[in-house]
């Protein structure tokens, strides 16, 4: 349980923050529930059952390749050891992406993916609490995600990315690249 994802934003009034719940079963996550309050939207998925927002279905969006696309991250605000290389991500990102979104809630980031809001999601640095359910919303709307190198287990790991599957390859090749990362 995040019961409050995007402290920061909360705390200046900016309105974009959430809460998320995720439930783990066996090793493995089976529910995820991301509520913004603001905007009064509930997304939530189950293993097996597909993702909704508001009791609607949705997916992933079905844009094909970084061209074009638009992505997201989340900037490092307390540990600034990341901060070269999200430069470096974000410059080598730009160019083909349609444009790079900043809300501040990894949540909320994670649920725009399943709605198809946005296309890829990149962040360094992230915590069990501020993925769980939004991995079992992507699952569910039908996207893709891992570690930079590729690992899945990623529920424990630091960073990060999902995408709809179309661009996930190439997305992650691409940051691939920048990490060095086989």
């Amino acid at each position: 349980i995040d019961p409050l994802d995007g402290t920061t934003n909360f705390l200046h009034g900016f309105p974009q923050f959430a809460v998320s719940i995720a439930l783990q079963h066996k090793a493995r996550l089976v529910v995820g529930v991301i509520y913004d309050p603001f905007t009064q939207e509930l997304f939530t998925a189950a293993r097996g059952e597909g993702a909704q927002l508001n009791e609607k279905r949705i997916r992933v969006s079905g844009h094909a390749g970084l061209r074009g696309a638009l992505l997201s991250t989340g900037f490092p605000y307390t540990d600034q050891s990341y901060l070269d290389t999200y430069l470096d991500t974000m410059k080598a990102l730009m160019a083909p992406a349609a444009g790079i979104r900043r809300p501040g809630s990894a949540a909320l980031d994670l649920a725009w993916i399943a709605a198809g809001r946005t296309d890829g999601f990149w962040e360094f640095n992230l915590k069990a609490w501020d993925i769980a359910a939004g991995l079992v919303l992507v699952r569910e709307a039908g996207g893709e995600f891992s570690d930079f190198s590729g690992r899945k287990d990623q529920l424990f790991g630091e960073d990060f990315l999902c995408a709809n599957k179309k661009i996930f390859s190439e997305f992650r090749g691409a940051i691939q690249e920048i990490m060095n990362t086989p």
